[in-house]
């Protein structure tokens, strides 16, 4: 059995980590601030990512970057509602700004547009799955009409028959278009990769 250290030993120890990981922190710390400008950029409170980047020391800049790109892509994902289309067509323009690649902004209009495409079409699986099931529903609140002596109306989401059904056959639908999405993930990365090898 090897001997106890002493406090001393052990903080000498803490202290020579620290010091080997500095760059570490650096790095970190410049990556934080990169995913704080980032969040400030998608809430609006920074207007332009090119403005910021003037006052970042031009060591950091790769880490900051990487921090912006980390958050950014993070947001591309399949919107719920309209409101979500705005974040993705802002965090897309952000990638684009940060890529440099022009053909990664033809990307981003192409995205926003098939988002916008899902959206319509989810509303239109929406109400259609609501009609097609809604005789199945109908007999439904009957029987339990008859059960409790008066009229009901059942919500379909309270139906488990009706959830399972429905989210059956809308992630068939969310599933064609994430596919979209991960493409778009995957180039943005590709891209963002390149340039990171072309710095170095």
């Amino acid at each position: 059995m090897g001997r106890i250290k002493s406090a001393l030993e052990i903080a000498l120890e803490k202290t020579e980590s620290i010091q080997s990981d500095k760059g570490s922190i650096g790095h970190f710390e410049a990556k934080q601030r990169g995913k704080k400008l980032a969040g400030e950029y998608l809430e609006g409170a920074v207007s332009s990512l090119e403005g910021e980047f003037k006052g970042i020391p031009k060591e950091e800049l790769v880490d900051v970057k990487q921090g912006i790109f980390d958050v950014l892509i993070s947001q591309v994902n399949l919107p719920v509602s309209k409101d979500d289309l705005g974040r993705i067509e802002k965090a897309g323009t952000g990638l684009h700004f940060i890529i440099g690649d022009k053909r990664f902004g033809d990307i981003v209009k192409q995205l926003v547009q098939m988002m916008n495409q899902f959206l319509e079409e989810a509303a239109h699986y929406d109400e259609a799955l609501k009609q097609q099931y809604a005789p199945k529903l109908r007999q439904k609140e009957e029987e339990i009409a008859r059960r409790l002596g008066r009229q009901v109306s059942l919500d379909p989401f309270q139906d488990p028959e009706f959830v399972s059904f429905y989210n059956q056959n809308i992630n068939n639908l969310k599933d064609n278009y994430q596919s979209v999405i991960t493409q778009v993930r995957e180039e943005a990365h590709r891209l963002f990769e390149e340039l990171d090898s072309f710095r170095n």
